[in-house]
């Protein structure tokens, strides 16, 4: 028995090693901007919306108002989604320095230089 759970253990930590090493991929801005080109087939515009939409969300959802200071203000009546996206592709495709970059995070800079906050 006990040299069971000594093989039992030893299996568990070389599992959680082999886990610790796997990268975990994250969509690149090349990838995003690959996928919201148009025209777009109905899969790749539904997942560039559902995506693009995601993030802005959680940044609503994530960001404290008492704080932490908004930095995306997107004045009402907002800008249509398909214009905001292709937006996001002519940056994406003018700033090659971000093409290997973490989507979520260029996206969100793009939105706050796209809908910068007024200035107190």
């Amino acid at each position: 028995m006990k040299k069971v759970l000594i093989l039992l253990a030893a299996l568990g930590a070389f599992s959680s090693l082999a886990q610790a090493q796997e990268k975990i991929q994250v969509l690149s801005t090349q990838e995003l901007v690959n996928t919201c080109k148009t025209p777009a087939s109905p899969e790749s515009r539904s997942f560039c919306v559902g995506y693009t939409t995601a993030i802005y969300d959680t940044y609503l959802a994530t960001r404290h108002p008492q704080r932490a200071k908004p930095y995306i203000c997107v004045k009402q009546p907002a800008p249509s989604r398909d214009e905001v996206i292709g937006d996001f592709v002519k940056f994406g495709q003018t700033n090659q320095q971000t093409a290997d970059k973490p989507a979520a995070g260029v996206f969100l800079g793009f939105l706050a230089s796209r809908f910068p906050c007024a200035k107190k």
